[in-house]
């Protein structure tokens, strides 16, 4: 039988997994968590990303470089807006975000906020599993498969979903080693 339907929503949901991930902050600099930041740019919102060059000149500091100096103050306040916990510093030329080493308390509090979003991706993978299954179901009574066919299908996706299960594990528990080193 084909489950590339099935695999392919536990893929996207993966993929989801590791954005939300992604934007959390471990005491490291990381431009990924500018993404959803944008700018008002020639009264449009964009994306930092597209009006400036984001650099990590070390590990703790993010230096963003705007292509037109103009818009220096409109990223620092798009940067203050996004409550990103981040103090900008602004030289005329460039911002320079400076990130602080996390507190224990921090740390605790995003590592709880990981296992959240992984108790999440593993809800939605479930939910895949069990429309799966109920399709096979239907497929059953409208007897397009048989029994032992639909027998054979429930355990094939249990396998897929304990293998996507298992990934969303290791996910997890590498973001919260990488939350947790000091």
């Amino acid at each position: 039988m084909d489950y590339k339907n099935t695999k392919d929503r536990m893929d996207k949901t993966i993929s989801v997994l590791r954005e939300e991930l992604s934007i959390i902050r471990a005491g490291r600099a990381n431009p990924r968590l500018l993404d959803k930041v944008t700018v008002e740019y020639y009264g449009s919102p964009t994306p930092i990303n597209q009006v400036a060059n984001i650099s990590i000149p070390e590990a703790r500091q993010i230096v963003i470089q705007p292509w037109d100096p103009k818009v220096l103050p409109d990223i620092e306040r798009a940067i203050h807006g996004a409550n990103l916990g981040l103090n900008p510093n602004n030289d005329g030329k460039q911002i320079r975000l400076t990130f602080p080493p996390l507190t224990e308390e921090r740390r605790v509090e995003l590592t709880k906020e990981v296992k959240k979003i992984g108790e999440n991706a593993k809800i939605a993978i479930r939910q895949i599993r069990r429309d799966a299954i109920d399709q096979h179901k239907k497929m059953k009574k409208a007897s397009e498969i048989t029994e032992d066919d639909l027998k054979v299908a429930e355990t094939d996706i249990q396998k897929i979903t304990d293998g996507y299960i298992e990934d969303i594990d290791k996910i997890m528990n590498d973001k919260i080693d990488e939350i947790m080193e000091v």
